[in-house]
């Protein structure tokens, strides 16, 4: 086996509490583009092709492993925080006994490591046959982080930390990242590690000491940008982070042909697809497994869960969109709400205030404003008018309702499910329709219309004093009604 294709193994800390946080949840679970911070380091390590992943956990572990769950990674228990050479134990223990690999330790709250940056690391490492190698950067002010000191042949000498350091030491910029990459050794050099320190813990970077007392090379990559490293003690830092990956994440798509004339309001996490020539307004936010295909416009303040838009879709502002699958060439909103299980066919217009459930729509259905529909099928080319509603619920279960091609209908009707309404069909405004409706016919289902002449002379007449006072329009007509009556008498 070659120094270039041995396995790598990851071993990732996260067990810490992160008591800045001020929070019952996890540290490593504060979320930065949407992906839990431990998320981050198990997707590097997938990225690099790594043969084992082991996550150890402590505080909150029950729920770092929910969390991760299906990822395919191991999980180690480090019940007493003992230091991070106490950590690296139980999840080199949790590896097995391969023997054969390299070891990259990762940590589950510094999301902005790069897989490209991991991987040259891994790549310098075994060019250069060293046993040890540190990820290390270089800052103005390294304050607070542990130093490189190099020794002959550019090789790390030691690891002095801030409070042990001399004034000429402090001086030096190269920090340590806490980031390794080790031979298969390191598990058996960790066990020798003591807590023989003020603070009474087991430290992984003895383990620099330990490989150069047998002789083996150690080494320090050194970082182009040091914000990699760059981890979140609190909300503020968090912030940061998800800053800066918002940054990256939003210049990658300009780069790919996508227009964000505002990408400092733009959140849009990962996972998230887009095309060519998609236009992206002000304060959009795009999550989850959403895919969006070329020439598609997204409108200012819409938000955007797990949905797929084919080819010049138009959202327009303030829209809501989860689960849905917006056909080519449709329109929706503004303020529209598409719910899980919404299929929009070619050329479907969702106006204002439209909101549906499991709902489909085939091509050039027009639903233009105040509309629910909930678990029903509309045919192509129908039109909803203005405050329909699909009633589904029986307030116990949902019932679907199927519409046909060409149906119309009129203006704040009820369509009360489970209803068939034929090809071509027309509900007449108003409808409260409890009956299927034949293809081609027209449902009126209204009260009659009763006109009572001088009902409101009559009515308001009784209350003039209190119409006086907030209906002075009503007084002077019901003062015109009784002069003109007073003049046919005379």
């Amino acid at each position: 086996m070659t120094e270039q294709n041995r396995p790598l193994d990851v071993v990732i800390l996260a067990a810490g509490q992160g008591t800045r946080m001020k929070s019952a949840l996890p540290k490593v679970l504060h979320r930065v583009a949407g992906r839990p911070m431990v998320s981050w380091a198990v997707k590097a390590a997938r990225e690099l092709g790594a043969r084992e992943i082991v996550v150890v956990t402590g505080h909150g572990a029950e729920r770092v492993e929910q969390e991760l769950a299906g990822s395919g990674v191991r999980f180690a228990r480090q019940e007493q925080q003992l230091g991070t050479g106490h950590a690296f134990l139980q999840g080199a223990a949790a590896l097995g006994s391969h023997g054969d690999a390299d070891i990259l330790v990762l940590y589950g709250d510094t999301p902005l490591l790069r897989t490209d940056t991991l991987a040259a690391l891994i790549a310098d490492h075994r060019q250069e046959a060293s046993a040890f190698t540190i990820l290390s950067g270089e800052l103005e002010d390294a304050t607070g982080y542990g130093r490189i000191i190099r020794g002959a042949a550019d090789g790390v000498e030691r690891i002095v930390e801030q409070k042990d350091a001399t004034p000429e030491e402090a001086a030096v910029r190269e920090f340590n990242s806490g980031v390794y990459v080790m031979d298969a050794r390191a598990f058996g050099l960790a066990q020798r590690i003591t807590n023989e320190n003020r603070a009474g813990e087991y430290y992984l970077t003895d383990l620099l000491g330990l490989y150069r007392s047998e002789g083996a090379k150690a080494a320090a990559f050194k970082l182009d940008d040091a914000d990699e490293v760059l981890g979140a003690n609190d909300r503020l830092g968090l912030a940061e982070l998800e800053r800066i990956v918002q940054r990256r994440i939003n210049e990658a798509h300009m780069r790919a042909g996508v227009s964000i004339p505002a990408p400092e309001t733009v959140f849009i996490e990962d996972t998230v697809q887009l095309g060519r020539d998609v236009v992206i307004e002000p304060g959009v936010i795009l999550r989850g497994q959403t895919r969006v295909a070329d020439g598609v416009t997204l409108g200012a303040y819409s938000v955007v869960t797990d949905s797929v838009l084919a080819e010049r879709v138009v959202v327009k502002a303030h829209s809501v969109l989860e689960g849905a699958a917006v056909g080519a060439g449709a329109d929706v909103g503004p303020f529209a709400r598409l719910r899980p299980g919404t299929e929009l066919g070619e050329g479907v217009h969702i106006g204002n205030f439209v909101e549906t459930k499991n709902a489909r729509l085939d091509a050039g259905v027009k639903a233009g404003h105040l509309a629910y529909l909930g678990d029903v099928s509309i045919g192509a080319e129908s039109n909803i008018g203005a405050g329909t509603i699909v009633a589904n619920f029986d307030g116990v279960n949902k019932h679907p309702s199927r519409l046909g091609a060409g149906v119309f209908v009129g203006s704040n009707s009820t369509i009360i499910a489970p209803r068939v309404v034929g090809d071509a069909a027309f509900i007449a405004a108003g409808s409260a329709v409890h009956d299927d409706v034949p293809e081609g016919a027209m449902a009126v289902a209204r009260g009659k219309q009763r006109n009572l002449d001088g009902w409101s002379r009559r009515y308001w007449g009784g209350l003039r004093a209190k119409v006086q006072v907030k209906l002075p329009w009503l007084a002077g007509w019901l003062d015109r009604q009784e002069n003109q009556t007073a003049d046919r008498q005379a």
